[in-house]
C-alpha cells in the first residue's frame, strides 16, 4: 500500500493556486450508460392466454432452492455498527464527491506510530486501544471518531500520529506515558469520502489525486484519515472513512 507516497509525488508537480481553486466544484457524475442500459436484460416472454390451464402433458415444475451467500461460500460483507461519536464536520459528505470543509481545532490525545503497509490497519487498530486505555485510566471520554494523520510516507510504510478527541486535555500529562496530548490539525481542507473495504482505500486516493492535479490545487504532503466506523478486523468489513487533504 503505497497510496500516500503516490499522492505526495503528484502533489509536488501542482503548482500554487489561489484560494478561489479550492472552492471549485467537484466533477460532474460520469454520463456513461450503466451496465443495465448498455446490457439490458431479454424482455420476459408474454405468456400465451389461450390455453386455459396447464398442459397436462408437461410436469409440474420443481422448486429449485437459491442458495444464499453462505451456502455458495461467497464472501459477505460486514457493516460495522455506527458511533454516537461526532465526527470533525458534524455535516456527512457524499460518496464520490469532494466538498471544501473547514476543521476545527480539537483537543486530542495522540499516539505517534510507525507501521509497514500491510499491517496499517492492524496497527493502527492497536494505537487506538491504546489511546483509548490511557483515556479510561484518567478517566478521560472520547469526544469523537478516531483520527490518524499520515505525517511520512516511504515505500514499505508510513509513521502516523492516531488521535482520539477529548473535551478537554488534563492539566498534565501521565509521566512515562507515550499518550500525549495535542490539538488535532485545523483549517480549510477538502474532504473525499470512502466507503469499502480498508483494502480499496487505494483507488480512493487514486480518485482524489486526480481530482487535485486536474483542478490544479495545491495541499500539504499530510493527510488525515476520519474513522467514522471502527477499523474492525475483518477484511470485507465495509467502512466509511473520510480522507482530508489539508490545504496550504
Amino acid at each position: 500500500m503505497t497510496r500516500l507516497a503516490t499522492l505526495a509525488g503528484l502533489l509536488a508537480l501542482v503548482p500554487a493556486l489561489s484560494a478561489a481553486a479550492i472552492a471549485q466544484n467537484a466533477p460532474p457524475p460520469s454520463t456513461a450508460p450503466s451496465p443495465a442500459e448498455t446490457n439490458p436484460l431479454p424482455t420476459t416472454t408474454v405468456p400465451d392466454t389461450s390455453k386455459s390451464g396447464p398442459d397436462p402433458a408437461s410436469p409440474a415444475p420443481q422448486q429449485v432452492p437459491i442458495p444464499r451467500p453462505a451456502q455458495s461460500g461467497a464472501a459477505q460483507t460486514v457493516t460495522p455498527p455506527s458511533s454516537t461519536l461526532p465526527t470533525l464536520v458534524t455535516t456527512p459528505g457524499e460518496p464520490n464527491d469532494v466538498d471544501e470543509v473547514t476543521l476545527p481545532a480539537k483537543p486530542v490525545a495522540i499516539l505517534t506510530g510507525s507501521t509497514k503497509w500491510d499491517d496499517a490497519r492492524a496497527n493502527l487498530r492497536k494505537a487506538f486501544k491504546s489511546i483509548g486505555d490511557t483515556l479510561t485510566k484518567l478517566n478521560l471520554k472520547p469526544a469523537g471518531r478516531p483520527i490518524a494523520l499520515f505525517t511520512k510516507t516511504e515505500d514499505d510504510g508510513f509513521q502516523f500520529e492516531a488521535m482520539i478527541p477529548i473535551e478537554a486535555a488534563p492539566a498534565q500529562s501521565p509521566e512515562g506515558g507515550a499518550v500525549k496530548f495535542g490539538s488535532s490539525p485545523s483549517g480549510k481542507a477538502l474532504r473525499y469520502r470512502h466507503s469499502g473495504t480498508y483494502e480499496e482505500i487505494d483507488g480512493t486516493y487514486e480518485t482524489l489525486t486526480a481530482y487535485l492535479s486536474a483542478k490544479e490545487i495545491p495541499v500539504q504532503d499530510s493527510f488525515l484519515e476520519e474513522y467514522v466506523t471502527d477499523l474492525g478486523e475483518g477484511a470485507d468489513d465495509k467502512l466509511d472513512i473520510n480522507i482530508y487533504a489539508l490545504a496550504k
